[in-house]
């Protein structure tokens, strides 16, 4: 018999019993799990995802596998990926509230973490599909990131706990290797898990073909390495956000570390973009046009959303040791324009980001349900093939391109375009 400390992939069957006896869990679910109902509903790459439902209440319960679960035990992973995870939430709770789910329980040797379930809300992704609209999505985006990333790091955050911080997620090694490998480096050759569509060749070798894009990715892959401005979500895209018609909340952080101010808003971005693309494939003709103008509108929005509230923390929240009063305001000096710059670099950084994640999701392991789902092959390669062509184009811009409006329009410019 398993000793409770023990880890077991716990079944629908098992997890009454290991959660009955949680004062947290039975005040929301029902004390006698003989009356709750318990489902496997985990479609993701990683981890088995429960919901427990009993005449109390239901919570969700997700459980790290010591393996990829999209590829089997042939790729093990640390079950620490939870323990982070768990951090991760916390301080993206405190940083900003509302934002997350809340936890209701950790359970570290078991790596599993029971929080509040989320109804009636949908995976953001599938709703995109869809082509349902979310009220406000782009302005609780933009705060998201702008929250974190800045309260984060050194503009508030005092020096010393930072380090701490730092330190810690330091351990989370294996789960940072994946982003390294399969958005940074894998989509750029011909590593052992790549696929990509039939048809797709031209413009997947002509990518790995330009030596200067490479370095332009290799450059960026040093900062996320290396850089520890901030903490990131780590896994920011449509897959890990669920949304109903006019609320949002942000889910899965287990690729969290420290890392570059602009990742999480250029992988959302990107993933947006993604979206934009696959369109034509997903609505109809009298339909797509408008749609597909809401989503660059949500772009826009985000955008625009994380400016402003970076502005309004840069006034209210600077207490860290970065950009000090003591240099600016107290001397009668303006700061606005050390923030406007600062601004400009993360901007660049994540348009950046995101062309590079335009294409692993393309050509690396863990493609996009916004493709995926596409039956139709030639239209498929179409679309990818336009997502490839402007993922290359920001990475080649990323520091030239001027404001939202060019990101926007080289957008419809690529949607018009005959890439393949």
């Amino acid at each position: 018999m398993d000793k409770p400390d023990q880890y077991r992939a716990l079944t629908p069957e098992e997890l009454g019993a290991r959660l009955a006896a949680v004062p947290a869990i039975a005040e929301r679910v029902g004390a006698d799990p003989a009356n709750w109902k318990v489902q496997e509903v985990g479609d993701g790459n990683l981890n088995l995802v429960f919901i427990v439902e009993g005449p109390q209440g239901t919570v969700i319960v997700k459980q790290a596998l010591p393996y990829v679960r999209l590829v089997g035990d042939s790729w093990p992973l640390p079950l620490y990926r939870a323990y982070y995870e768990n951090h991760a939430l916390v301080r993206q709770a405190e940083r900003d509230p509302g934002a997350v789910p809340e936890i209701y329980h950790f359970d570290e040797a078991q790596a599993l973490i029971v929080m509040e379930f989320l109804a009636p809300h949908k995976i953001l992704r599938r709703k995109l599909i869809d082509g349902e609209t979310v009220d406000g999505l782009g302005a609780f985006l933009g705060r998201f990131c702008a929250r974190t990333a800045f309260r984060g790091s050194e503009l508030s955050m005092k020096s010393a706990d930072k380090k701490q911080d730092v330190g810690l997620f330091s351990g989370n090694v294996e789960i940072p290797a994946i982003t390294e490998a399969l958005v940074f480096t894998d989509p750029y050759f011909g590593a052992e898990m790549n696929h990509h569509t039939e048809g797709l060749d031209p413009v997947v070798e002509q990518l790995r073909s330009d030596a200067q894009l490479k370095a332009r990715v290799q450059r960026l892959l040093m900062k996320f390495a290396s850089n520890t401005e901030t903490m990131v979500h780590g896994d920011l895209h449509s897959g890990s956000i669920m949304s109903t018609d006019s609320d949002s909340r942000v889910i899965d952080p287990e690729f969290v570390q420290y890392g570059p101010m602009g990742f999480d808003l250029g992988m959302l971005t990107a993933n947006f973009l993604m979206a934009y693309f696959s369109q034509p494939a997903h609505r109809s003709a009298d339909e797509l046009e408008s749609y597909q103008d809401w989503i660059l509108a949500v772009v826009e929005e985000t955008l625009a959303e994380f400016d402003a509230e970076f502005r309004r923390l840069w006034d209210t929240e600077r207490t860290g040791m970065l950009y000090p009063a003591s240099l600016f305001e107290d001397q009668g000096h303006a700061s606005h324009e050390a923030c406007a710059a600062l601004l400009a670099e993360i901007r660049a950084e994540a348009l950046g980001f995101c062309g590079i994640e335009m294409h692993r999701r393309t050509l690396s392991l863990a493609h996009n349900a916004d493709f995926e789902d596409i039956e139709d092959t030639g239209l498929k390669r179409r679309l990818e093939a336009r997502n490839l062509a402007m993922g290359a184009d920001l990475i080649r811009t990323a520091e030239t391109l001027g404001n939202t409006k060019e990101l926007l329009d080289l957008a419809r410019l690529y949607n018009a375009k005959d890439v393949l």
